[in-house]
């Protein structure tokens, strides 16, 4: 499946510039959704994993889809505040500012073995901030992947910095 025929590109999103990466079009397209989900799924055949951690919001749809066909639960990754239970959080920074990524304290288990899943690795921050913060709380992260990389922007290579697997499905030049 050649992704970028089902991927949307909308320019200058959310500022000048930018070329925003829209998930939705391969989303609603069953052949799409299914071989996206198949292969994040297929390099992890064979290997243990306990959980998969999907980051908001678009890692929720692809985190829960993959969780669901590797027949482990899904710990949800979310934005400071959106949790309702005790939580553990973990800052990181932005371009102006900084943000913060939550999960609840009880989501892992020491020693479990976790994939991590978001839509996209453009600068790794908030993929980078997850793994420090499953890490925390006494998860094994093994790996991360994501339907759409942005090579120029180095995440991926941050999230390999760190000894952990990073699988991507397509990548776009340009940002």
């Amino acid at each position: 499946m050649d992704f970028k025929t089902v991927i949307r590109t909308i320019p200058d999103y959310p500022k000048k510039g930018i070329m925003f990466r829209d998930i939705t079009t391969l989303l609603g397209h069953a052949r799409a959704f299914r071989a996206a989900v198949d292969g994040l799924v297929q390099p992890y055949a064979g290997v243990k994993i306990d959980k998969v951690a999907g980051i908001e919001a678009r890692g929720f749809i692809l985190g829960g889809a993959v969780a669901h066909q590797l027949s482990v639960g899904f710990i949800p990754v979310r934005k400071k505040g959106k949790l309702p239970h005790t939580v553990l959080n973990e800052e990181y920074d932005l371009e102006y500012g900084k943000d913060s990524v939550e999960i609840h304290t009880d989501a892992v288990s020491k020693g479990d073995h976790v994939l991590v899943i978001d839509d996209l690795i453009a600068t790794g921050g908030t993929c980078f901030a997850a793994i420090k913060l499953l890490e925390r709380a006494g998860a094994k992260v093994i790996g991360a992947s994501f339907v759409i990389h942005l090579p120029e922007l180095g995440g991926a290579a941050k999230i390999r910095a760190l000894g952990k697997n990073v699988q991507t499905l397509v990548a776009f030049e340009g940002h």
